[in-house]
């Protein structure tokens, strides 16, 4: 492959993710909306934790927020992280979503205070945190290093503050559950070595 058709490649999954990012968030705010117009009807889909038929709300609640101000909180870092993660490829990205939505989701299940139910895309955002901060390390990739230190100075201060169990209607377990899963997502999911993709 040529360096110009390398640069469209990397053009086209730049334009890729953000569009991905974008019809994301835009559909957290949809959702919102229409919570709102349904009388809340939409927050009954968060995860109440022990509860086997809530196994089903796992995936749902990640889309789920109470309130616009919760939509508006997470909408700029999910974007942001959402779209340097997407750049690695559309299809990796998807997996790592995947697992830090499904395994946050499930511990949420397990371990969250009884009678309370949570949702939102928080837990994939600290989620994208880990994953985007180690992720460079571990395939030794310096752009990914310096890419995940970046988001580190930038959001760091909110992710520690996040994680601590002090906070009143703040599920600092699904926010822990999805840094690990994130961190975990990096490793268990790294490419070889020389290995660059290419995938729009």
């Amino acid at each position: 492959m040529t360096g110009r058709e390398l640069e469209w490649s990397r053009g086209d999954r730049a334009k890729a993710a953000a569009k991905l990012m974008v019809g994301w968030v835009a559909l957290l705010w949809l959702l919102e909306v229409v919570d709102v117009a349904s009388g809340h009807a939409l927050d009954g889909l968060g995860i109440t934790p022990r509860t086997p038929s809530e196994l089903v709300d796992v995936v749902p609640a990640a889309f789920i927020h109470f309130g616009f101000a919760h939509v508006a909180s997470n909408s700029v870092p999910l974007l942001v992280m959402g779209f340097l993660a997407a750049l690695g490829g559309l299809r990796r990205f998807a997996a790592v979503c995947a697992l830090i939505i499904v395994a946050d989701g499930l511990g949420v299940w397990l371990i969250a205070p009884a009678h309370t139910n949570t949702a939102g895309a928080s837990g994939l955002i600290f989620g994208l945190f880990g994953y985007l901060v180690v992720t460079g390390f571990v395939e030794r990739r310096p752009l990914g290093v310096l890419v995940g230190l970046l988001i580190a100075a930038i959001w760091g201060t909110s992710i520690v503050v996040g994680l601590a169990p002090t906070q009143t209607g703040v599920s600092w377990q699904a926010h822990l559950l999805g840094l690990i899963t994130g961190v975990a997502a990096a490793f268990l999911l790294r490419r070889k070595p020389g290995h660059h993709a290419i995938e729009a």
